[in-house]
């Protein structure tokens, strides 16, 4: 009863960033006192900030293979798109454009492509959905 209740208050304050993170830690610590770390190992949960890039990396493979909305399609770009030959062309990274305020930095077009080419590469390799989502997970997980 009381994880439901935790998780539900999660799900609504997704919607704040800030006071997301600020709460979900505090849930993060409850959780944690309610159950003994192997548990919660047990369990396969992702800390918030983790949980956080698990989501923008999500999106952007779904944006690299054509299986999101175009408005997120459009934000990520491969360096193998450009006209120019670069040795990077053979890894599967996303350009980053530059930004003047930390605003900007904050877009889906900035956060996506620099957790995506955080990513080692054989993971952002992989072409299937559920396969990259399990990998990921375990990934930051570690």
């Amino acid at each position: 009863m009381v994880l439901s209740i935790l998780l539900f208050i999660r799900r609504y304050l997704f919607c704040f960033t800030s006071l997301y993170i600020k709460y979900t830690k505090k849930i993060d610590a409850f959780v944690f006192l309610l159950y003994n770390i192997s548990h919660i190992r047990e369990l396969h949960w992702l800390p918030v900030r983790r949980r956080v890039e698990f989501k923008i990396a999500t999106l952007v493979f779904k944006a690299l293979n054509n299986l999101a909305p175009p408005y997120l399609v459009d934000d990520c770009n491969l360096v193998s798109d450009d006209t120019r030959r670069l040795r990077s062309a053979a890894s599967v990274t996303c350009t980053v454009p530059k930004t003047r305020t930390w605003l900007g930095d904050r877009s889906f077009a900035v956060t996506g492509p620099r957790v995506w080419n955080s990513l080692p590469a054989a993971l952002r390799a992989v072409e299937d959905r559920e396969q990259f989502k399990a990998q990921l997970k375990t990934h930051l997980f570690d």
